[in-house]
């Protein structure tokens, strides 16, 4: 009986989020210090390089943040979408969309009499469409023709990268030339107005800070947000209570394709200014390890974001000081990711026997 008790209270004195948390982040640390240990490389010194890269100087802090917007845009376009129980892997071909339809716009629109601030708009809003739109090709095969959302996303980002490609060495090759480097760079006055001396723009910033309060209310503080958090939590059920099911989860999967598709086409207008083979970066798979890592959390994958912002940029320095692949950041960020996926079924099954033995009182 006093085995039985003493099992009890260790239950009843469960470690709260924030220890699995610290557990997992020090689990990722000493796992990536091994890993460097074997490749014979100073765990410490190459930490210290990454925090160099990426703090060195403003302009590494400012490239950090030109990271972060992107990443925070596409993490909170995939919480909505996790919400509602849909895996979009479909992501990175959105965010390509996205940047095809503001660079398309603004070939169309470059020599016209309106405004180049207006033009921008334009273009970010083409952006939106063309995410949208192509997030809605997951969510139709998805919701009508039965197909994963996974594998319909992975295909459709395929068929994204083929279409960008096919784009910047045909129709929209730079006179005379086909060039990995890109479509011709569009005039200055089309550019996202930045800081300067810094690739960084203010209303970039700004925008994500928009975005994230607009999904606060959205996910919070709506019908829709709760209907598409009951479809997650069990599709039947939700189903059972009268929630459109089908009709939320396309408004889920447009929202997302959205913001995917405005963060494809900030790439455009703010930091490369033409189309680009790589434009996506690889921020949508990304920003699903910050999803995850924030536990769907908004206000959490802005710092998670960042904090995989800072090893993306830090990270440059390890081939260059260390000789290191520049990949082991990669390695901590997707450790990161591992230990807390470990650490959170530990928590679930704390838990669980933590209900066991309560009914069994």
């Amino acid at each position: 009986m006093a085995v039985k008790e003493k099992k009890i209270g260790f239950a009843k004195r469960l470690p709260s989020s924030a220890v699995f948390s610290i557990a997992s982040t020090v689990g990722a640390l000493l796992f990536t210090s091994f890993i460097l240990w074997m490749a014979g490389a100073q765990p410490g010194l190459t930490f210290e390089k990454i925090l160099a890269g990426a703090f060195g100087d403003s302009v590494k802090i400012a490239n950090g943040l030109v990271v972060w917007v992107p990443l925070s845009l596409t993490a909170g376009a995939l919480i909505i979408t996790f919400t509602a129980g849909l895996w979009n892997l479909g992501i990175e071909g959105q965010i390509m969309l996205g940047a095809i339809a503001a660079t398309g716009t603004l070939r169309v629109l470059q020599n016209s009499l309106l405004s180049p601030v207006l033009i921008i708009l334009f273009a970010c809003l083409m952006g939106m469409v063309g995410g949208a739109l192509w997030a809605a090709l997951t969510g139709i095969l998805r919701l009508f023709g039965g197909v994963s959302e996974i594998f319909a996303g992975v295909g459709l980002n395929f068929v994204a990268t083929a279409l960008s490609l096919w784009l910047i060495f045909d129709p929209w090759k730079r006179p005379g030339v086909g060039s990995m480097s890109g479509t011709e760079p569009f005039d200055e006055r089309l550019w996202l107005a930045t800081i300067p001396g810094y690739r960084l723009s203010l209303w970039s910033l700004v925008l994500v800070v928009v975005v994230f309060i607009g999904l606060f209310i959205l996910l919070k503080k709506t019908r829709f947000g709760i209907q598409i958090k009951a479809i997650g939590k069990n599709l039947e059920a939700a189903r059972l209570m009268g929630i459109q099911t089908r009709k939320q989860m396309m408004a889920a999967m447009l929202l997302c394709g959205g913001l995917a598709g405005l963060a494809g086409a900030l790439q455009v207008v703010a930091v490369y200014h033409r189309l680009i083979p790589s434009i996506s970066s690889g921020y949508g798979f990304l920003a699903m390890l910050v999803a995850m890592l924030a536990n769907n959390n908004l206000m959490l994958a802005l710092l998670v974001a960042y904090l995989f912002a800072i090893l993306n940029i830090g990270g440059i320095q390890l081939p260059i000081v260390l000789h290191l692949d520049s990949t082991l950041s990669g390695v901590l960020q997707t450790a990161l990711v591992l230990f807390f996926l470990i650490m959170n079924g530990v928590k679930q099954h704390l838990t669980e026997r933590k209900e066991r033995n309560r009914h069994a009182e």
